[in-house]
């Protein structure tokens, strides 16, 4: 377990490297902050003031050092645009943009697996087309119309939801709902399809000519052996939702790192895109480990 654990952790690692060096490159090519941070009828000696303030003035590969060597010391540096470590920005962005994909993920998994599960119980039967119908619906819908014509109907139309913000419980429904719909679809046709594979097994026979109850043979005796790729696809959803739902966090106001993320591009905020990316990053590399540890318990084959 460990040895496998440690090959997966140092494969990843080589990825997190080489995700810091593109994205640091990359983002010297967005402009010249001195453009969009200071009037247009300022002189060229403030326009250097303001590099040199700020390190901009230094080589590309000096930068670089420097960028390194404080991320090393988790020293991401401040925030142009905010007069404030970049650190602080973006982990408070960061922990919306968690909770919201907690939350989020906890009610997707647990109702697509029993919805899944119990379509896969009766193939072609009611409850399966009404399952597989409404996932099918719920994958191919776009968020960004999904939450759009939600502001419509249940803000604007019935004056039920606020259509932004997190004062309340309530500014915390729509953003939710839009976003359980399509996970909620993918996971329950990967649920569905892996259930009927599983329950069509020798195991499974036996123990309904056993006469093992229903439930035991779905939850206990199918579902594990039907978890891995369910599990793959869970941890995809939830990597895309750390990530920030950037298009359903711009359409409701919602104060996540996605939303921050792309403010400081557009900004060119240096440092609030770098430590963002940095933070989500290793947020989605322990996530991945976590997969690996759930495959590893579910498959002792995978171990080896």
């Amino acid at each position: 377990m460990m040895s496998f654990l440690r090959q997966r952790a140092f494969a990843s690692l080589i990825s997190l490297i080489l995700l810091i060096v593109a994205v640091f490159f990359l983002s010297r090519l967005t402009g010249d902050p001195a453009a969009l941070y200071l009037p247009s009828e300022a002189s060229e000696e403030m326009r250097h003031q303001f590099r040199e303030i700020h390190g901009l003035n230094d080589p590309v590969a000096v930068q670089f050092g420097r960028y390194v060597w404080d991320l090393l010391h988790l020293d991401f540096g401040d925030s142009v645009r905010r007069a404030r470590p970049a650190f602080d920005v973006v982990t408070e962005a960061f922990m919306w943009t968690l909770q919201l994909a907690v939350i989020t993920m906890t009610l997707v998994t647990v109702a697509a697996i029993v919805v899944g599960s119990m379509a896969a119980f009766r193939v072609g039967g009611f409850f399966d087309r009404i399952a597989s119908l409404t996932s099918l619906i719920g994958a191919s819908a776009p968020d960004f119309w999904v939450g759009i014509v939600a502001i419509v109907v249940f803000s604007v139309g019935l004056g039920w939801l606020p259509t932004s913000g997190t004062g309340s419980v309530w500014h915390w429904v729509l953003p939710i709902g839009v976003l359980f719909i399509r996970p909620f679809g993918l996971i329950v046709q990967v649920v569905r399809g892996s259930m009927i594979t599983a329950l069509s097994s020798a195991y499974v026979k036996t123990a309904r000519a056993k006469g093992v109850k229903t439930r035991p043979i779905i939850f206990v005796h199918a579902l594990r052996n039907a978890m891995l790729p369910v599990i793959t696809v869970i941890g995809d959803q939830a990597a895309a939702l750390l990530n920030g739902a950037v298009v359903i966090e711009t359409i409701f106001g919602f104060p996540g790192v996605g939303k921050l993320m792309i403010d400081s591009i557009l900004q060119r905020d240096f440092n609030v895109v770098l430590a963002a990316i940095m933070i989500t990053a290793i947020a989605i590399f322990i996530m991945n480990l976590l997969i690996d540890m759930a495959y590893a318990l579910l498959d002792p084959r995978i171990r080896y």
